[in-house]
């Protein structure tokens, strides 16, 4: 399922933009203030954030400046003169959203988004990777055109990795987001996982990348 996170010390915006997106399908975290909001995105790694920019603790500014993967923005704010745009857009939105707001609008801009970095994916959407493609909506995984059996968890791991390009996930992590807090195994379930992926993926097994000392993490050339 994907996840978001939406930071805003104000309960009417937090429940109405949860419910919003909750009825779209999506995992919705909410924060009152920016070291909740951090504390979630550290431990959940939601795929996009809306955060508002005057917020106790941190600003929406500064968690853009603090997170360390590559995680869609949208400012959802108050804040509406130019400059406070462009400032947003430098921090590295993907979008920026004026209150008072439509919350259709906003679950509208929500899909577009995670549908352009591959998060959201519609049945017949192909994500290339030459010579890797990955159909999110069949969990078909191709590699120079010949189909890769991957299990329902290879497959996960992978289009997780996908998902968060050049984002470093600890073993830890991983097993956090993927097999879930409540896992009777270790963290050698993750290592054993990804050599079989590797495997079966042949010529395109370099693209996860071991950290040494870290995880691992997806590259390739599109990203």
């Amino acid at each position: 399922m994907v996840k978001i996170l939406i930071a805003d010390d104000e309960k009417d915006i937090r429940d109405i933009v949860t419910w919003y997106l909750s009825r779209e399908g999506f995992e919705v975290f909410a924060a009152a203030d920016g070291h909740a909001a951090m504390d979630i995105e550290t431990a959940h790694l939601p795929d996009l954030l809306i955060l508002d920019v005057m917020m106790p603790g941190l600003s929406g500014w500064e968690i853009a400046k603090t997170v360390q993967r590559k995680v869609p923005i949208i400012f959802l704010t108050a804040l509406n003169e130019e400059n406070d745009k462009i400032h947003g857009f430098k921090l590295g939105a993907d979008d920026y959203i004026a209150k008072p707001f439509s919350p259709r609008e906003l679950v509208a801009r929500v899909q577009v988004i995670l549908r352009r970095t591959g998060t959201l994916a519609l049945p017949g959407d192909v994500l290339q990777f030459p010579p890797l493609s990955l159909e999110p909506g069949t969990q078909k995984v191709s590699v120079n055109e010949q189909v890769v059996e991957l299990s329902a968890k290879e497959f996960e791991l992978l289009y997780f990795l996908i998902r968060h390009p050049h984002t470093v996930f600890t073993r830890e992590n991983l097993l956090v987001n993927l097999w879930g807090y409540d896992f009777d195994g270790d963290e050698r379930t993750v290592d054993s996982t990804i050599r079989r992926i590797r495997k079966k993926m042949g010529v395109a097994e370099d693209f996860i990348k071991t950290v040494r000392g870290s995880g691992y993490k997806f590259e390739a050339d599109k990203v």
